[in-house]
Order: structure tokens, then sequence, then C-alpha cells
């Protein structure tokens, strides 16, 4: 069996933009329980600055009130040396740092052109050198923009090659605003695995179109094998018209899990952790399985 690395995004992706503030004490029992879950990588928080994201104001706390698994590892996105600066007193296992490959998404999300944004990921790479905190480098709008339309697979291709100059020792392709298809997925992860076939590649997919498993599998076709997701399927870019949650880690989990590839996850404590999910959220979350059950779920039949 086929051995696929789930990654779990729901307490940075997630959490960024709701509207209410989930208390921190809250946010460490979530992650403590996906922990204990078998998830392999967990984006803990961001350290970005408390205006531009209230609901992780409290990045500091919950990264250094986690209980950490070893083999689990824990990640913090951040967008600049201040942010390293903090995710290193923290010691994070690995930051994530996210750039576009659209100009216009690029200076909507952070205001800065591509190439600035770069500039600065020399100067976080120089200061976390010999710290054994690891770089990922994540691309948005690797699939379309909703500003600008379709993006060069070529620029795509060049932006990695500048992650990899820096140092990241992995690359993660996003579908930051749900516009991939099926086909497309497949097209791009070959031709990149085909250049780096060594590269870990992780696929990130919103459902905004209903896409998403179907972008899944054809990444698995091509070659990957690490998967972004988040729990109850929260998520969501805030400068996408119209832009949905990210791809539901429990729904993944269940596709994959009856498609026979080995995962570490415990499916059925996932699926009691994004139940309580909506506990602390007081509300129902877009995941389908803790609506539907598993397939295996039988129900009794009664005659009148």
């Amino acid at each position: 069996m086929q051995r696929i690395y789930i990654q779990e995004v729901v307490t940075r992706d997630g959490f960024q933009i709701e509207d209410q503030f989930v208390p921190t004490d809250q946010k460490i029992d979530l992650i403590n329980r996906m922990s204990s879950s078998g998830l392999d990588k967990i984006e803990v928080t961001s350290f970005v600055s408390p205006k531009a994201v209230p609901n992780l104001k409290d990045a500091k706390e919950v990264m250094e009130g986690i209980d950490r698994k070893p083999d689990v590892t824990y990640t913090t996105l951040i967008p600049n040396v201040k942010g390293a600066e903090r995710a290193a007193e923290c010691e994070a296992d690995e930051v994530n740092l996210v750039a576009s490959v659209s100009e216009t998404h690029n200076m909507k999300n952070v205001r800065r052109k591509v190439d600035e944004s770069f500039a600065d990921f020399k100067n976080i790479a120089s200061f976390l050198s010999g710290t054994g905190i690891q770089i990922n480098g994540t691309l948005a709008t690797t699939f379309g923009c909703p500003f600008e339309g379709s993006i060069s697979e070529d620029k795509v291709m060049t932006l990695i090659n500048e992650y990899l100059e820096i140092g990241a020792g992995g690359i993660t392709l996003a579908d930051t605003t749900g516009m991939a298809t099926p086909k497309q997925v497949y097209q791009l992860c070959e031709k990149v695995l085909n250049r780096w076939p060594n590269l870990p590649i992780t696929l990130h997919f919103h459902n905004t179109r209903g896409m998403g498993l179907a972008n899944v599998i054809e990444g698995i076709r091509a070659g990957v094998v690490r998967f972004d997701a988040s729990l109850g399927g929260l998520g969501g870019c805030p400068f996408a018209p119209g832009a949905t949650g990210n791809i539901c880690t429990e729904d993944l989990v269940h596709m994959l899990a009856f498609m026979d590839y080995e995962m570490k996850v415990d499916l059925d404590q996932l699926i009691d952790t994004a139940k309580h999910l909506e506990t602390i959220l007081q509300r129902e979350v877009p995941g389908q399985i803790i609506k539907a059950g598993k397939i295996t779920d039988l129900h009794s039949v009664s005659y009148l």
C-alpha cells in the first residue's frame, strides 16, 4: 500500500478567518487531540501581526503550551525575520514561507511584489541557518488567480527553484482560491516531479468549486504523497471572492482509507475531534463524514 502523509492546517488556516476568538486553552487541547490521532504534521499557528490576524494573537502561548509528539512535525507560518525569531524562541520544527505566484494576489495578501517577498525569505533563511529549523516554501495561487486568471507553469517552476536556492527542504503547491482542475494538477505535478524527483511536494487544495478530493487523486497519480487539509473543512482565502474552506481532513482520510492507502491517522478519533471542533465553534462545520457517517456505518431497519 502507498503511504500518504496527512498534514493539518485548521488551527492556522482555519482559525485565521474565524470571527470569534478561539480561546488559547481550547486551541491547545484541539492540537493535542489531533497530535494523538496520528497526523504527520500540524501547522499550529502563524507569527503574524495580531492586528492583521486577531485570532492568532496567542501564537507564542499556543506553541509553548502544546504536548509535542516526536513523530509529528509542528510548523508555523511566518511572514518575516521577526516571525522567524519568534518561531525559533518557541522551537518550531519547521517554518512555512508563503508567496503567491500571482503578483496581484501577493500584493493584496502581503503588500509586496513577489521578488520583494523572496528578498525577505533570503533574510529569514540566513537567520535560521544553523538553528535546525526546516523551511517549507509555499506557492499560493499555483493553479489560478481570481484576479489574473491562468498561472504560467514556467513561473511556478522558476519560483520553486528560488525557494530551493535559499534552502527550502519542501515545497507546497497551493490552490489558494479553489481554481485547480484534476487534469491541471496531474500535469503540473508530473512536470515538477520529473525535474525534482526527490523533492517533498505538498498539495494544498481548497474545495471552493467542489473539486478538492478529485484533485487529490490526480496528485497521487502523479506521485505526490503529502496533502494539507483542515479539520471540518474550515478555512479559505480572505482575498478570494466566493472562496470556501480547505479540503476536509476527515473526509480526505475517509476516502483514502477506503481506497486502501496507508496512513497513520485513526479515522474514528479524527471524526470525534471534528465533532469536538463543532462544540468549540458552536456551529456546524462543512465536513461531510461527520454528518453522513462512514460508508461502513449501517443502520437498523424497522418495518411498519
